[in-house]
């Protein structure tokens, strides 16, 4: 009996285990393909990688960027799932659909526009010369400012989605538990809520930092030379038809992803244990 009962489960979680196979096993393992033979096997690509510190700079920045925004996004996305979770059910979804709205729009359009709200003659610095606060305009464009801003404001409804889904599945009747037996509101929030709830805030994250590393629109419309990311560099590549080592790039981009994955995850671990 349970074994006809699993079949079907297996059928149902099968198409899913073909598009990772099509779109992310095989392009990866294509990827490192293309990073060894040119046509035969060489190691050439990675060298160059290695003995060009510029690159690991470019590496060193994409990382860094990614995981800066990965921790904006958990440390201001938790507290506004915390905030929606606390409401009553039908604001909760006039509240969602404000985040999900902007994910309707692509990143290129979200990063134009941040243009035009933050240029020289954008609408802050109107505003802000009009109220007579400023003489000249700021410089808010082509900034590592600008770009971190703007990849937040990208990436914060994925965190807040993730943070609240995890919320609701914790179950209300332990923090009652918790309040009977003595615990304060803050208390119970700190000792159990967050435990229980923190993992998926930690999927949200990691999440954000692999889409973040990939990223090159938004550092190439509102970052400066120096906001050059290893996206940029590996379409660059590509357009210069050096595809093995585009290819290269993009495993060493893989490879540092992955740790970082971990290395939230590990945090997020952590974090649980020393709350609980």
């Amino acid at each position: 009996m349970g074994g006809d009962m699993s079949r079907p489960l297996q059928l149902l979680v099968l198409p899913g285990l073909i598009l990772v196979l099509v779109f992310l096993i095989i392009p990866s393992f294509d990827t490192l393909v293309a990073s060894v033979f040119n046509p035969d096997f060489t190691t050439q690509n990675f060298s160059d990688i290695y003995n060009r510190p510029a690159y690991f700079q470019v590496l060193g920045r994409t990382m860094s960027v990614a995981m800066i925004v990965a921790v904006l996004c958990a440390v201001f996305g938790y507290p506004i799932a915390f905030y929606i979770v606390n409401q009553p059910a039908n604001r909760q979804i006039w509240l969602l659909y404000l985040f999900l709205i902007p994910m309707w729009m692509s990143a290129l359009v979200r990063s134009y526009a941040w243009i035009v709200l933050l240029g020289r003659e954008g609408i802050v610095n109107s505003i802000l010369a009009a109220g007579g606060l400023i003489d000249d305009p700021l410089k808010m464009m082509y900034t590592s400012g600008a770009v971190y801003l703007v990849m937040l404001q990208i990436m914060l409804p994925i965190q807040v989605f993730n943070s609240f889904s995890s919320m609701k599945e914790v179950d209300q009747d332990l923090i009652k538990a918790a309040r009977v037996l003595g615990a304060k509101p803050r208390d119970a929030v700190r000792r159990v809520f967050m435990p229980l709830s923190i993992h998926g805030t930690s999927t949200g994250a990691a999440i954000i930092f692999m889409m973040s590393t990939g990223f090159f629109v938004t550092p190439a419309l509102v970052g400066g030379p120096k906001d050059m990311m290893l996206g940029n560099l590996i379409t660059f590549q590509v357009e210069r038809m050096n595809a093995g080592f585009a290819a290269a790039l993009g495993v060493a981009l893989l490879v540092s992803a992955l740790v970082g994955v971990l290395l939230i995850k590990g945090a997020a671990n952590f974090v649980a244990r020393r709350l609980a």
